[in-house]
Formats: C-alpha cells, sequence, structure tokens
C-alpha cells in the first residue's frame, strides 16, 4: 500500500514538473522551433562569374568598370505577419524582390572630392520576418522602459495627447537577443573573429501594437500573449490602434527619433513610434516630418478619393524600400569623407591642448570638462586593422608662451551678420563671431612654431608613398629613408646575415602616420563662439581642430520637436572622437551623402540619432560597431582605388609610348618581321592594314604584364569574396599586397620605358618606302585605275548601243 503511494506520488510529481517546464518553455521568445526563419549567406557563388566577368573587362580595356563587392542587407520586419499593429501582413518576398530590382547596385563616392569610387557594390537582399513570440518580448521591453514626456501633439488631428519616452540605450540589449537569435550568434561567447563568421549587418523594421504597449494599461499580460492565438481586431478596434498616446526613442539623451543607430551592427526603424520632427530652422534641405516615414494609418486610411487601397499599399512597399536604401547609403555603406592611402604600421595622435587661460585643468580627471583620452586612443583602435600599433599622447601648453599660435588664432577671427525674429516680430541684426579653421590651420602650417608647423609638417599622409618603401633596380648604395625600420624584423642571429638583394626588390617599411588634434581652450572670448558651420568641430585630411571655452550651452538653429538644440562647449570628447573617426577612418557623418545631382554634400537628418559621434542630435562619445567596419573597409576601398588608378596609369603610360614609337604616321601599328607568303603579305596590305616594320618595343615587359594582369584577376577576385563574408583583416592584406603589387609594376614600367626612350634618343625613326615596296605599289594602283577605266568605257559603250 505504501508502495503504491509513494508511487503515485512520484508520478504527480513527474506530471507537475513537466507541465511547469512546458509553461515556461512556451513564454520564451528566440526559440529555435521547427519552421523558424532561417539566414543564408551563400549570394557570392551566384554573382562570382559577374564579378570575374567585370574584373577581367577591367583589367584587359581601357573601361572605367568599377570593381564589383557584393553587399548583404539583412531587413528583419517585426510585427508584419499579422502579429503587429493594425494586424498588418506585409508580403516579404514581394518587398526582397522590390530591392533587388530597384536598388541592384551602390558606388560610394568620396566627399572631399565628389567624385565616385572605383567600388560598386552589388546589393542583395534578405528580408526574414519576425516570429510572435519575438514581437511580443520587444513590446515588453518597450513598455517597461516607457517613460512620460509631458504632452505631444498629433500630426493629423493637432489634439494633444500623453507623450512617452524610450531611452534607446535600455532596450538595446533585446534588440541584440533578436540579433544573435536570427544571425546564430546567441551561443557564442566570443567575437566574429574568433569564431571565423560572417557578421551581418541588420535594419530592424518595426510595427508594433500601442494598445498591448499602452504604459497605462496594466491589465494586461504579455507572457501569455506570446503563443496565444492572434486576436482578430474590429473596425471600431483598428481605429483606435493609435493608443492615444505618442512615444519616441532617445538614445543616451540625444535628439527624440524613430530611427536610431545602436551600438551593434544594427538600425532600428519603428514606424508605429512618433511620428517625429527635427532638422534646422534655417533652411528645409534633409528636414524630418511626420510624412518622412510611413505610417499605416495612412495605408488603411488614405485621405483623398482616388486613393484605393491596392494602390496605397503598394505604395507603402515602396515607401519601405526607399528608407531602406537610404539607410543602406547612409550607413551600412556610407560615402568616404577622405581618401587617404597610408602605408604606414604605426599611428602616432599627439593632442595638443592650447590654452590662454589657468582657470581649470582640461586633462584633469573627474570634472565635466575632463578628457578621457584612453577612451579616445580605444576609439581609434577600434578603427584601425590588427597589425598597426596606435600611440597617443597628451599635453597641454599655454598659448602665451607660444606667440605665433597666438597670432594665428587671432587671425583666423571672423564674423558675419545675421537677422534674427525676435518675440517682438521684428528682424534684429546682430553679428556672430566664429572661428575659421581652415585659415587657422594655413596661418599655423606657416607659423615658425615647431608645436603646430612641425607637426602639421610630418602629418602629410603623401609621405608614406615617398618615405615608407624601398626599392632598387640595381644593386648599389640606396638613399637615407626617415622614420622608418624594417616591417619584418629578423632575429639578432639573422641580422647580421648578409642578404642577396635582387632586382627589383621591394622592402615594407614600418612608418609612421601623425595625425595631431588641436583642442583650443580658450576663456575671455563670445560666449557663443564657435567654428563655422555651428559646429566645435573643423578636419582636414591630415588635422584635427577642436574649439574649448566655459560657456554652459550655447542654442542652435536646430530643432527637435519644439525644443531647440544645443551645444556644450565645455564638453568636447564627443568632438574629438567624431574629427578623429573623419580623419583616421575616414567616415562621414551618417547625415552626410555626395549627390551628383547638386555637385555637392547633401544632408539629411533622418539618421543624426544614434550610437555615433556625429551633429548636434548625437549625445554618445563613441563609434557603432557598424560604423567601426565601415572605417575597416575605408581603408581597403583606399587602397584598392589607388591600386586601380595606378593601373589605368600603367596602361595609358604604355599607349602613350606605342603610340609614339610603334604606330605609322597613318595610325597603322607596327608589326615585326615574319616569314610570311607574299599572299599572306598582300592580305596584311589590303585587309588588316598592318606595315612590316622594326618593332623596338621589349617583349619581355608585355610577357610581364599580362602574368601581373592574370594573378591581379584572381586576387580581386578573392578580394572581393573576403569583403563579402566581412574577414576585413584578410581582406586588408590583400588589399596591401595588390597596392605594393601596383607600385612595383608601375616603377618597373615606367623604368623599362624611360630606358627604351633613352635608347632611341641617338636617332629618329622615320618612315619611307624601299625600291621594291614602291614599284610593286605603284604598278598595283595602275592596274586598278585603268581596269576602273575599261569597266566605264563598257558600260557607256554598251548604254549607247541600247538606245
Amino acid at each position: 500500500m505504501w508502495s503504491s503511494f509513494f508511487f503515485f506520488l512520484l508520478l504527480l510529481c513527474v506530471i507537475i514538473l513537466r507541465v511547469r517546464v512546458s509553461e515556461s518553455s512556451s513564454s520564451s521568445a528566440y526559440r529555435r522551433d521547427p519552421g523558424h526563419p532561417q539566414w543564408h549567406h551563400s549570394a557570392f557563388q551566384d554573382v562570382k562569374d559577374i564579378v570575374r566577368s567585370d574584373v577581367h573587362h577591367m583589367l584587359h580595356s581601357r573601361a572605367q568598370v568599377p570593381f564589383q563587392v557584393p553587399l548583404e542587407v539583412n531587413v528583419i520586419l517585426i510585427g508584419f505577419s499579422g502579429d503587429g499593429g493594425y494586424r498588418y501582413t506585409l508580403d516579404s518576398q514581394k518587398l526582397q524582390e522590390f530591392l533587388q530590382l530597384g536598388f541592384p547596385t551602390h558606388r560610394p563616392s568620396c566627399l572631399e572630392t565628389g567624385q565616385p569610387l572605383d567600388i560598386e557594390h552589388h546589393m542583395v537582399f534578405n528580408v526574414v520576418p519576425a516570429a510572435q513570440p519575438d514581437v511580443i518580448a520587444l513590446e515588453k521591453a518597450l513598455k517597461a522602459a516607457m517613460v512620460p514626456a509631458g504632452t505631444a501633439r498629433e500630426a493629423d488631428f493637432g489634439r494633444e495627447v500623453p507623450a512617452f519616452e524610450i531611452d534607446a540605450a535600455a532596450v538595446e540589449p533585446e534588440f541584440q537577443k533578436l540579433y544573435s537569435y536570427l544571425f546564430y550568434y546567441e551561443k557564442f561567447g566570443y567575437s566574429a573573429q574568433e569564431i571565423d563568421r560572417p557578421v551581418p549587418s541588420a535594419i530592424f523594421i518595426a510595427n508594433f501594437d500601442k494598445i498591448r504597449m499602452d504604459h497605462r494599461n496594466k491589465d494586461i499580460d504579455l507572457d501569455s500573449l506570446m503563443y496565444g492565438k492572434r486576436s482578430r481586431l474590429t473596425e471600431e478596434d483598428i481605429k483606435k490602434q493609435e493608443g492615444g498616446y505618442i512615444y519616441r526613442y532617445r538614445y543616451n539623451g540625444g535628439g527624440a527619433s524613430q530611427i536610431w543607430l545602436a551600438s551593434g551592427r544594427f538600425v532600428v526603424v519603428d514606424i508605429s513610434a512618433g511620428p517625429c520632427t527635427y532638422g534646422r530652422l534655417e533652411t528645409e534641405e534633409g528636414s524630418v516630418s511626420p510624412k518622412t516615414i510611413p505610417r499605416l494609418r495612412n495605408v488603411l486610411y488614405p485621405q483623398g478619393s482616388t486613393a484605393d487601397k491596392f494602390t496605397t499599399r503598394d505604395n507603402f512597399v515602396g515607401q519601405l524600400a526607399a528608407l531602406i536604401g537610404i539607410i543602406t547609403q547612409h550607413l551600412l555603406s556610407p560615402d568616404v569623407r577622405f581618401v587617404t592611402v597610408d602605408l604606414a604600421m604605426r599611428l602616432l595622435v599627439p593632442i595638443i591642448f592650447l590654452q590662454n587661460h589657468n582657470r581649470y585643468n582640461i586633462m584633469e580627471k573627474g570634472h565635466n570638462y575632463s578628457i578621457d583620452i584612453q577612451a579616445i586612443e580605444d576609439e581609434v583602435k577600434s578603427m584601425v586593422h590588427k597589425g598597426e600599433e596606435v600611440v597617443t599622447v597628451a599635453g597641454s601648453h599655454s598659448l602665451h608662451l607660444h606667440e605665433k599660435l597666438a597670432i594665428a588664432v587671432s587671425k583666423a577671427m571672423r564674423g558675419h551678420s545675421l537677422q534674427e525674429t525676435k518675440k517682438d516680430g521684428r528682424f534684429h541684426v546682430h553679428t556672430k563671431m566664429y572661428l575659421d579653421g581652415a585659415i587657422l590651420k594655413e596661418e599655423m602650417d606657416r607659423s615658425a612654431d615647431v608645436l603646430a608647423a612641425g607637426l602639421l609638417e610630418v602629418s602629410d599622409s603623401s609621405l608614406s608613398n615617398k618615405f615608407f618603401m624601398r626599392q632598387a633596380w640595381m644593386d648599389g648604395p640606396t638613399d637615407s629613408f626617415l622614420k622608418h625600420k624594417p616591417y619584418n624584423s629578423k632575429t639578432r642571429r639573422q641580422k647580421n646575415k648578409k642578404v642577396q638583394k635582387k632586382l627589383g626588390d621591394l622592402q615594407r617599411t614600418y612608418g609612421t602616420r601623425v595625425v595631431p588634434v588641436f583642442v583650443l581652450s580658450l576663456a575671455g572670448v563670445d560666449p557663443h563662439l564657435m567654428m563655422e558651420d555651428e559646429s566645435l568641430l573643423w578636419t582636414s585630411n591630415d588635422v584635427v581642430i577642436v574649439l574649448e571655452h566655459g560657456t554652459e550651452k550655447i542654442p542652435l538653429s536646430y530643432v527637435s520637436e519644439t525644443e531647440k538644440i544645443h551645444v556644450f562647449p565645455s564638453q568636447v570628447q564627443r568632438q574629438i572622437v567624431a574629427g578623429l573617426a573623419s580623419v583616421v577612418g575616414g567616415l562621414s557623418a551618417p547625415y552626410e551623402r555626395v549627390s551628383h545631382i547638386h555637385e555637392i554634400p547633401v544632408v539629411n537628418w533622418l539618421l543624426a540619432a544614434g550610437c555615433h559621434p556625429f551633429g548636434p542630435f548625437s549625445n554618445v562619445s563613441k563609434l557603432s560597431q557598424l560604423l567601426r567596419d565601415a572605417a575597416l573597409r575605408n581603408t581597403i576601398y583606399a587602397r584598392v582605388d589607388s591600386a586601380l588608378h595606378k593601373i589605368r596609369e600603367i596602361s595609358k603610360s604604355v599607349e602613350a609610348f606605342a603610340g609614339e614609337f610603334l604606330r605609322t604616321p597613318l595610325g597603322e601599328p607596327v608589326k615585326g618581321k615574319k616569314n610570311k607568303t607574299s599572299a599572306q603579305l598582300w592580305l596584311e596590305k589590303l585587309y588588316k592594314k598592318e606595315t612590316n616594320l622594326p618593332e623596338p618595343f621589349p617583349h619581355e615587359l608585355v610577357d610581364r604584364l599580362e602574368t601581373y594582369l592574370d594573378s591581379l584577376e584572381e586576387e580581386l577576385v578573392d578580394l572581393s569574396s573576403l569583403l563579402y563574408d566581412h574577414r576585413l583583416q584578410e581582406a586588408y592584406m590583400n588589399s596591401s599586397d595588390i597596392l605594393e603589387t601596383s607600385i612595383l609594376t608601375q616603377r618597373y614600367v615606367d623604368h623599362v620605358l624611360e630606358n627604351e626612350r633613352e635608347r632611341m634618343k641617338c636617332c629618329s625613326i622615320e618612315y619611307i618606302q624601299t625600291t621594291t615596296t614602291s614599284s610593286n605599289q605603284s604598278l598595283f594602283y595602275a592596274v586598278i585605275l585603268l581596269a576602273g577605266f575599261f569597266a566605264y568605257f563598257v558600260v557607256i559603250f554598251f548604254s549607247c548601243l541600247v538606245k
């Protein structure tokens, strides 16, 4: 009896345990159930032949064909499977096909020059819908993070409704869970380099149910809805889907927005948030309005009698595709700020604080105005590849001890008149002072002060091409080179071993690139003093200049909703990081892009918020992982772009030599003497129009060029594959080899052609006709002339007989 009782008790415990396990598993999100969405990364095999064909056409012809690199963009639809706001369903396959047809390629440009790079992305889009438990888990996190923020006015009806704000940095870990779940990273505690797997970039487009997320509604249990049956909405429920409130995102206290860049490798677009309004007061360029981001209310209830439901749904797909294209152009593959080709393997960043006061020391820790040098160095290290050493030094100097620099700062002061409308409704004219960065750099460069002129002199990036690579075409003494030591250092036993030099040997050296940062800490200046374009930062391709003074805050001409944006000139950590990101990583601001129609850079403030240090709507002093990847790719793109330009220069120099020495005055190509029959010679003369003359062109050069182009073709195809798989370190080494071999080949071609020109200076090439050739040609032309006269006489004679 007791045994049966214990058996029954044990069975009951097992049943209860199973029920609890099933309940806990059913309420958890990010589970790999059968049929869950899969991510595929194999598009390069589909476009490999196209890439190889374009590379071959680019190398073996003078056509301006860009280098093809596939770029994969993953679009994650959240709440578009009938489980989000309005229970709206979007065909993911239709959106993917529309993106592939409407946005097949993208070619980034250089903001400095306005010219497109020799890199073109072949776009590959993957559209993946998220599951219902994932949508509920994100809504639960957003609901817990909502904070009341007063009231806001609806864009359509103008009524005031409660407003809530969400700290995007607080809910970012929940989106990171979804990213890890979709791309198979949740069970690994290692980086992408350690697990050797492709690292995808993603765009999250969310459509949340505002009724379920209502912070004021405490009766809804979101955990019970994860795997529950989807509720159908009536017509009245659909009309109430806006929830009677508005919520917005702010990343670390920055501007309010519906779109924000995360610290990882994804961007979040929430079409149920907002709508938000922000931009610049003086101009409408790039401003964000309530109509900028599509909303489902306008899809289901279109305004106007001519709009029908199907047309509006198609327009919604087109608007989403346009939004994805803007994000791709500005964040996933942005334009390059500066194309700098630097072969140095050490980066020196001297941060020089120039102050005209003793009120405080900006390098002291623990204050609001303090600068964290270690954090700046960590950010710089994240923008360079492995193997490149980063050295950051900082020092504070008094402007009173550097007279030339003080004069340069005084000369760079400028002023311009402004007409502003005050509260009385009238225009008020006043003069606004600013610091001109271009003039300041020029004056510092011309000054005799070694602190500024010396650093600016060695910061020229072209020094790497001049001093950091050695090459000798013959044995003998070589010139001394500045700031270098061998990159691959030998051991002590190998140092004394004599190494025989080869002809055309190329040696990589360990050069140092210098990027100075000048921070001007000024007192006794205009409280509203800034640099041009209402910024505290000015950059060129080799220097960063930041302005700092003790004013608490300065109002700008930028607005977010109904509030003006302010800048804090005493806190310049963010400006220093932004300047180094532009100079070292070649990063442009996420809201800037080259417009080939307007032929100037244009702005789009839609992507101004998030985890980046650029612009007035950001409040972060670090870079997103997405932008760090872009900085690493920019280094690779700059080297490949430079190598392709050198290859085209080689082709032009060979073509110029051939046009000078290897063509007759009539443009006929010169061919060498060969044993040919008389019939073949006459065929070449009449059909191919080729003249048989001696050829001074070195055949060895042609053979080497053909071999080099064949090997370069394989290297470029491998480089395209490495960039697609996000193996940036291997791609960096590959691009370095391509650039070095292109420099070597260009020097070799110039060397050979110069020797040929020197050899042919002793005599001049004159094209004369020998006696045999002249007599043969005269006889041939005479026969043709007589035959023509005879045919003409026959035709005229018989025509007269007919008449």
